[in-house]
């Protein structure tokens, strides 16, 4: 049996409008029977409430805790980004972190304000640069010497000084999963400060009129929930800041230190709660600037998850289930839904775990192991390795994964040509797409058929 038991629906894991009836799973409002024939599955349904009242959280708990020195809240664009879902962030007062020119032309056809827009990503092209710059984005976070060069050009061409941060690695290697931890030293982004790098590149953008530095930015990594590695990051920042105003007798007036903030995936786990998390790290910042005899500076940050992960569940359709023989005359349920690793990669990328509810009826038969796979041709097509279900789920019935916002479909694929997943807003017992469901044609429209040609 299962050490990890499925008896109940565990609120601290779903969005704040959801809630079992004592039939099914209501998410705002809404039967995910209901949204399952009217919308197919696999789908996801975001709640909309939940994610509004989760951005303006934690834009009120950077204001709150930092008062006079309150950057901007920077929506991480990577964890899920739609038109739509970018109108929502503008209406809730924040900006938008965006790293490849894809979803810079999300946030604009959104008409996202631009100068609330910070572009990051380790290579930008020429074009997304050209194209940053033109419309006016707040900033754009540098990530390498080249990198230096490239803005200076095209910000110069353009007539423009451009505001640009600097992305450093304070060496810090956040407790998480190594393919997911950003800030220690052999990593692809940013410069180094043990190296001496990020210093280099500090004086480098000096060298151009066509530059403006405003600060530093750093990422520790992702799905934390302690405050140690924050608070470590922010003395190191805050050092080079003085540093900085030590040798150019001018104090950069930004400081940028990112997301990575955590969120409750299984039951009993809790999410980081934006007013404590930030009033310990304005502590931190505060005692770090007193002991260099700084100014604290203008402090922004960038969650992702932490807004966008707790409100969407992925609705499945149980396709298929059968037992398999373990040792010691033990077994395992299988059930296979119409996803997988297709709609949420994590799984098998991260080892992440996932809880999950039969959610279309109670079930009062035994619970058995069982391991939720997706249709792909592919061993490691894993939803969850090992929760308590119910015996009886059968061919039919509805399974619902919460805490599926953030990096499900942002990360989607057509693996096996499987068209990706629409995306549902649920609000006040209503719902609309905001993603529509591919088809068929729409994964056959890129093959062309054209003749030879030299070149």
């Amino acid at each position: 049996m299962s050490a990890l038991r499925n008896e109940f629906f565990a609120p601290e894991v779903f969005s704040s409008g959801s809630e079992f009836n004592g039939e099914e799973l209501v998410i705002a409002g809404c039967s995910v029977s209901k949204l399952a024939a009217e919308f197919g599955t696999p789908l996801f349904v975001i709640d909309e409430k939940d994610f509004r009242d989760r951005a303006i959280g934690w834009k009120n708990a950077l204001e709150k805790n930092f008062a006079n020195h309150a950057g901007s809240v920077f929506y991480a664009a990577k964890s899920f980004l739609s038109i739509e879902v970018a109108k929502w962030v503008d209406q809730s007062g924040i900006g938008i972190d965006v790293c490849t020119g894809g979803e810079l032309a999300v946030a604009l056809a959104a008409n996202f304000p631009a100068d609330r827009i910070e572009l990051h990503g380790n290579n930008k092209s020429l074009e997304e640069i050209t194209r940053a710059v033109e419309v006016g984005v707040r900033a754009i976070v540098i990530d390498s010497f080249i990198e230096i060069e490239r803005v200076a050009q095209i910000a110069h061409e353009k007539g423009v000084t451009q505001k640009v941060l600097l992305r450093v690695t304070p060496g810090i290697e956040a407790h998480t999963h190594e393919f997911i931890a950003t800030a220690h030293e052999d990593v692809k982004f940013g410069f180094s400060i043990a190296s001496g790098a990020a210093w280099r590149a500090m004086e480098a953008v000096m060298t151009y009129p066509s530059l403006r530095l405003s600060g530093i930015h750093a990422h520790i990594g992702s799905q934390i929930f302690g405050i140690e590695g924050f608070a470590l990051a922010a003395a190191r920042l805050i050092e080079l800041l003085a540093k900085y105003r030590d040798h150019f007798d001018i104090q950069l007036p930004e400081l940028d230190v990112g997301g990575g903030y955590g969120i409750a995936y299984l039951p009993g786990e809790e999410s980081v709660d934006p007013m404590q998390v930030l009033g310990e790290l304005s502590e931190v910042i505060s005692a770090q600037c007193a002991k260099f005899d700084l100014r604290v500076p203008l402090i922004s940050i960038e969650p992702g998850r932490a807004i966008v992960g707790p409100t969407t569940t992925t609705i499945y359709s149980v396709g298929t289930t059968k037992s398999v023989e373990l040792d010691a005359g033990q077994t395992r349920r299988y059930i296979s839904v119409d996803g997988g690793m297709s709609d949420n990669i994590r799984t098998a990328l991260y080892d992440a775990q996932y809880y999950a509810l039969l959610a279309n009826r109670r079930s009062k038969a035994d619970l058995v192991s069982t391991r939720i796979v997706g249709k792909h041709c592919e061993t490691g097509d894993i939803v969850i390795r090992d929760i308590g279900l119910a015996v009886d789920i059968e061919p039919g019935d509805l399974l619902a994964v919460p805490a599926t916002g953030a990096y499900g479909r942002s990360m989607a694929s057509n693996y096996n040509h499987v068209p990706r997943p629409a995306v549902v807003a649920v609000k006040d017992g209503k719902a609309r797409l905001i993603l529509r469901r591919e088809n068929l044609s729409d994964l056959l429209a890129l093959d062309v058929v054209e003749p030879e040609r030299s070149i």
